[in-house]
């Protein structure tokens, strides 16, 4: 579970930096939001990756509140990070925009769209607040880099479990074959760009492991199911934009998975007339929920309140990598 680390000891006005640290395994992107005489003005994106620091704000820091809100990027599907807070802010929804919105209480664009901001209190360090993004397991920022890479590694396809933040000699071994398949040198995974190699190795579509590809101009939803010693686990949903490949994390020892997935509109609902709507499954009937879910029990889903899909079975053993396609 990812989670805002809020630590407190912040003053209105000081001469000092603020950054942003990244004390989780996954690569986000972050806004902030600042309050001045009750007006609220939001900034981003700010990329930061697992381990990295990133000045967000310099020079003389005059505000009366402080507000973060971050996601992880779309190849992790989806959010790891909880969607509450303590503030409603507008945003630009496409990471590749810069922004700054002057007052964000109110969106006023169509690009623009409400999401849940955390109030923060930076902790102050040698002329430098700093407030942490953080996970359960505590990681120091080492950690938190080796983790990351663990975790792209496992999405990308190679055996890098447990996501725990240890280098061990299995996550060197994958780390090394990861190296290798991309013509990398040894020094590679110090480099401070090695983390856009491993997005960009998670993102091909025919590499190893499982993916889902969308190649319809919509955007699509998409659950998971994967089965255990008989069990199966359902996930969702995972976002997978148009013209772009996500890699849900899936176990290296996984055999049989389940898939489902419906195109979405602007609003994240399903496709209705005059759209044609689109959905990919199979005959295997499994639990869903309309939000973010992870259902552990496929028995009796309109019983318990659920909603239920049909899921397509897929076979991965002999395979080095599948993918789902979507047309």
């Amino acid at each position: 579970m990812a989670a805002l680390a809020v630590l407190f000891a912040f003053c209105q006005s000081a001469h000092a930096d603020l950054q942003l640290c990244n004390r989780m395994s996954y690569v986000v992107e972050a806004a902030i939001g600042l309050e001045t005489k009750g007006t609220t003005e939001t900034r981003g994106w700010f990329r930061i990756d697992p381990g990295q620091c990133r000045s967000v704000l310099q020079g003389e820091i005059k505000i009366d509140g402080l507000f973060v809100y971050a996601r992880a990027l779309a190849v992790y599907g989806a959010s790891p990070l909880p969607q509450n807070g303590h503030a409603d802010l507008c945003i630009v929804q496409d990471s590749k925009d810069n922004f700054v919105i002057p007052s964000a209480r109110i969106c006023a664009r169509m690009e623009q769209r409400l999401v849940r901001f955390t109030a923060v209190n930076p902790t102050v360090n040698e002329q430098m607040f700093t407030a942490n993004f953080a996970e359960e397991a505590e990681y120091t920022n080492e950690q938190a880099r080796d983790a990351g890479i663990q975790r792209l590694l496992v999405i990308a396809g190679y055996d890098a479990n447990p996501i725990d933040g240890i280098r061990g000699a299995k996550t060197d071994a994958a780390l090394m074959q990861f190296l290798q398949d991309n013509k990398l040198a040894a020094t590679a995974a110090g480099r401070s760009d090695f983390f856009d190699a491993l997005i960009e190795a998670a993102q091909k579509p025919d590499g190893a492991g499982f993916a889902w590809c969308n190649e319809t101009p919509h955007a699509v939803m998409a659950a998971l199911g994967t089965e255990d010693k008989g069990t199966v686990t359902t996930r969702g949903w995972y976002r997978v934009a148009p013209g772009t490949c996500v890699r849900p994390e899936v176990g290296s020892q996984a055999r049989r998975l389940f898939s489902f997935a419906e195109a979405v509109d602007t609003n994240g609902q399903s496709l209705k007339p005059p759209q044609r709507p689109l959905s990919w499954g199979g005959d295997t009937v499994l639990c869903t929920r309309a939000g973010k879910f992870e259902l552990f029990d496929q028995k009796d889903c309109t019983l318990k309140g659920l909603s239920s899909a049909g899921f397509a079975l897929i076979e991965l053993a002999g395979r080095s990598g599948t993918t789902v396609r979507f047309k």
